[in-house]
């Protein structure tokens, strides 16, 4: 069933400056665009250039004064979603290279200082069933509060405080994913049902592919239970948030405003 996507955001700049723009759902074999239309406020410059690991497009625009975005499209997520219960971990000399980066720690995922936790709370589990596990762990010892993070709010720090928003709740499942050597990675995505409405996030784990003997394959994982897999639209990904904001500026500027609304059609 196809979701129906509605991104507005608007923001000014006191002098020209050059920014980063990734908010169009990626066409990718997972999902497919029905329909997509983006209007954007003219520009000293504009180029497009494919994204991190080539999911979806980011823009590059270079601008001045005020700026407005207005995005719409429909998307037909068509994702193959197993139970995770029954997948098991690859050893890590199996894995294929392009999961290899999702392994280290980065900005916002410091996994090696939870290695001591996992193995202590988790390590009597392996694959899928430890993934679910450290999913229901963060369900219920976390709090989604909007406002209790910022753009410097690590997983660490999150996982001291034990609340914060999607991003917060990706980073931290990041983090315990890597820490039990599973590759894992941030994705931003568009999905029905997140309150408050808004750019989503949620991680993704590399596990084995039933499908493909010796094979793996990636797999959303929402700590926040906000978004079904199965209508989740993705706009990139990457090794955390910083990889993959919809709007990295490179100078100052002031964020206005924006609105997101995405629906399941009935």
């Amino acid at each position: 069933m196809p979701i129906d996507i509605s991104a507005e955001f608007a923001f000014h700049l006191d002098e020209p400056t050059d920014l980063l723009l990734q908010f169009e759902a990626a066409a990718i074999p997972e999902q497919k665009i029905l329909s997509s239309n983006t209007i954007m406020s003219p520009a000293l410059h504009t180029a497009r250039v494919p994204a991190h690991n080539d999911i979806g497009e980011r823009i590059w625009i270079r601008a001045e004064g005020n700026y407005s975005v207005n995005y719409k499209a429909s998307v037909q997520v068509e994702r193959l979603v197993p139970k995770l219960d029954g997948l098991k971990r690859l050893d890590p000399h199996d894995l294929p290279g392009e999961t290899v980066e999702y392994l280290f720690d980065s900005r916002y995922c410091q996994a090696d200082r939870m290695q001591s936790f996992v193995a202590d709370q988790f390590g009597h589990l392996s694959g899928g069933e430890q993934v679910l596990a450290m999913r229901d762990w963060m369900a219920d010892k976390f709090t989604y509060e909007p406002g209790a993070s910022n753009a410097t709010t690590t997983a660490l720090d999150t996982f001291v405080e034990r609340r914060g928003i999607c991003r917060d709740y990706a980073h931290v499942m990041i983090c315990l994913a890597r820490a039990s050597t599973i590759p894992a990675r941030y994705v931003s995505c568009y999905a029905p049902g997140v309150e408050p409405p808004d750019f989503h996030a949620v991680a993704e784990v590399f596990l084995n592919d039933p499908t493909t003997p010796g094979g793996g394959a990636w797999y959303i994982v929402d700590a926040t239970r906000m978004a079904d897999p199965e209508k989740t639209a993705k706009i990139g990904i990457g090794r955390d948030a910083a990889d993959v904001s919809f709007l990295t500026t490179f100078g100052m500027s002031h964020f206005d405003n924006s609105t997101i609304r995405v629906t399941e059609r009935s």
